[in-house]
Order: C-alpha cells, then sequence, then structure tokens
C-alpha cells in the first residue's frame, strides 16, 4: 500500500451500485478500499473476484446486522459509503417485516459504530421512494426538488417499508453527524440500472418475459412515467457528492430528467427482443406511485454532475447483459418475476 491518500469503506459494496461503486474508485482514484458486504445477494462472481485480486482492495465478509461485526472494522476511514439495504419491490411484499428489520439495524448498528471511530465523513444512499406519496397526494411538481416533503400515503402498506427505513437513515444520518461531529450527505437515487442490477426490477423483469415469449405482453402500469439513470452515471453522482467540499449536510437527487412512461420502456425493451406481438395495458403493483422524476438543478449546480448516457443506449447495454446471462443455462441469483397481487 503505497502512497494512498485516502481509507474508503463501502458497506454493501457487492450490490449493484456498491460493486460498481467499487471498480470506479479503483480504476480512478489512488485509495485504499475496504468492501464489506455479507453477500447477500449471491456468491462472489467473477466480475466482483477481479476487483479483490488489487492490492488496494480489502473484502470484509461479515453480517452488519449483527453489531459484534463493526469491531472487524478500522476505525479511522476517511469516506463511509453507506449502500448497505434490502431493495426491490417483490422483497417489500412478501418480507416487509424483515425490510424493517435488516434495514433498520444496518443503519444504527452504522451510526452507534460511527459515535466510537474517528470516520470523517459518510455518504448515505437513499432513494425517490420516499416522497412517492407527495407527489400522487398533494401533486408536487415535476421534476422534483430535494426540499419536497416526504410522505408515506399508507403506513400499513408494506410497499412503503423500505421508504419508511430510508427516511430513518436520512434523519439518523444527518441529526448524528450534526451531534458528533462528522460530515455527512445523503444522495436519493432515481432507478438506477445497468448490468447486474439483479432480477426484482423491472428491467430484468422484462427481460425474462421477452425470452419466455410472452404474448401478448402485458404492460404493467402502462401509463406510470420514470426517469431512468445508467448505473455510471449515478455512481459518478455519487462520488461527486462525497468528495465535495461544500456537500456536508446536504441531500442531492441523482438520476436523469428524461421522463418516459412504462410503455415507452417496455416497447423499446420488445424491440431488443424483436418482439413483434401484442401489448396489453395490465395494472401494477399497489402502492406504486404514478410519476417521478427528479430535478437535478442542485447537483448539477454544486457537484458538476451530468448524466451521459441516454436511457435507450443504456438499456440496450442492459438487456444485453440479461440475455446473455438467461440464455447462457445458468439460474437466476433469486426468484425473479412474479405478477401483481391485486
Amino acid at each position: 500500500m503505497k502512497n494512498l491518500n485516502k481509507k474508503v469503506l463501502i458497506i454493501g459494496g457487492s450490490g449493484f451500485i456498491g460493486y460498481n461503486l467499487s471498480k470506479y474508485l479503483i480504476n480512478n482514484r489512488n485509495y485504499y478500499i475496504t468492501i464489506a458486504d455479507n453477500q447477500s445477494r449471491g456468491k462472489k462472481d467473477s466480475d466482483f473476484e477481479k476487483l479483490l485480486i488489487n492490492e488496494n482492495v480489502n473484502f470484509i465478509d461479515a453480517d452488519f446486522t449483527d453489531k459484534n461485526s463493526f469491531s472487524i472494522l478500522e476505525n479511522d476511514y476517511d469516506f463511509v459509503y453507506m449502500l448497505a439495504s434490502v431493495v426491490g419491490v417483490n422483497n417489500t411484499l412478501e418480507i416487509p417485516h424483515e425490510i424493517i428489520r435488516i434495514n433498520t439495524q444496518l443503519i444504527i448498528n452504522t451510526l452507534e459504530w460511527i459515535r466510537f471511530s474517528k470516520v470523517k465523513k459518510v455518504l448515505f444512499t437513499s432513494t425517490s421512494e420516499n416522497y412517492a406519496g407527495t407527489i400522487d397526494t398533494f401533486g408536487y411538481k415535476i421534476p422534483t426538488p430535494e426540499e419536497i416533503p416526504l410522505t408515506i400515503t399508507d403506513i400499513s402498506h408494506p410497499r412503503y417499508t423500505y421508504a419508511v427505513t430510508k427516511m430513518l437513515g436520512e434523519s439518523g444520518f444527518l441529526n448524528y453527524s450534526r451531534k458528533l461531529n462528522f460530515e455527512c450527505c445523503i444522495v436519493r437515487y432515481h432507478n438506477v440500472f445497468g448490468p447486474r442490477m439483479g432480477f426484482k426490477h423491472v428491467i430484468p423483469h422484462l427481460a425474462e418475459r421477452f425470452l419466455s415469449k410472452e404474448s401478448p405482453f402485458l404492460v404493467y402500469g402502462h401509463d406510470q412515467t420514470r426517469s431512468f439513470c445508467f448505473i455510471d452515471d449515478a455512481v459518478e453522482g455519487t462520488v461527486a457528492a462525497m468528495e465535495s467540499n461544500n456537500s456536508n449536510g446536504e441531500i442531492y437527487h441523482i438520476g436523469t430528467e428524461k421522463e418516459i412512461s412504462i410503455l415507452e420502456l417496455v416497447k423499446e425493451s420488445g424491440k431488443f427482443f424483436n418482439y413483434d406481438g401484442e401489448y396489453k395495458d395490465a395494472p401494477t403493483y399497489p402502492g406504486s406511485t404514478q410519476r417521478r422524476c427528479p430535478d437535478i438543478t442542485k447537483a448539477k449546480t454544486e457537484l458538476d454532475y451530468n448524466p451521459k448516457i441516454n436511457w435507450k443506449d443504456g438499456l440496450k447495454i442492459t438487456l444485453e447483459w440479461y440475455k446473455k446471462f438467461f440464455t447462457s443455462n445458468e439460474r437466476a441469483f433469486e426468484s425473479s418475476f412474479k405478477k401483481p397481487k391485486l
């Protein structure tokens, strides 16, 4: 380890965003990086194994819902990226109690570890799900800025358990940082996608369904809109937020301002798979918001954040990866598409 100017910890570093963040830092920064994860998304694949070959990378396999796991870590990191959480619409509907337990324990354990550490700065990764209820209930403007009030429309609905834990994390990290004198910033991701993103999200579902020759092809939530952000752009925005000298105490929307309908996304995916059949409108998942698109002016102005990859180009790259995966006689790491239960 020579001439390394930062010590970086990535909690949840082998997940989708964590893996890509780790890869970016290894390729673009002279840092010593510790990746901490319990491998809950599956065994270390060949891509992840390549990261660990680097002499400036350390991997810690531990379950950080157990507070004792933090004793394995050092206590003087310059940057801590807190990405670890359980995510996915299917998970919120099937294991909402585990979403609450796991994500809350990860947040509280990390905060209490920081209390007795010498960590300099933390970035907590949050979500646009936090204000989904605000848009539908109160009609707030779209594209939506960071200062929007956060709203849950039905606290008992399992769909919102993920958002509840992310709200806790935002409040927890911002308020602990003020009292314990470490720097902290928040990024809220907006539909980040790309290769290796897992199997419980809309784009992997589309790949699986087109390959299974579904026809007519049901378009769940056809008229709902989203803005999709390719993983490379999301990672650059995340690093920019962490490394900015002026981001302490700030929240940034990381995404793009190109709002498209789910029907557009489905038909563009159908073109990739040469689908020439019928599309049929269908209901969406319960609790899913009608529109979502971030105002990224703050990130552009303060972080020089500038998403470069068009959603269609990113979609092609992503679908190519999943097509290869699903047709190579391998099995998905997790159970995949399930029709919405209405």
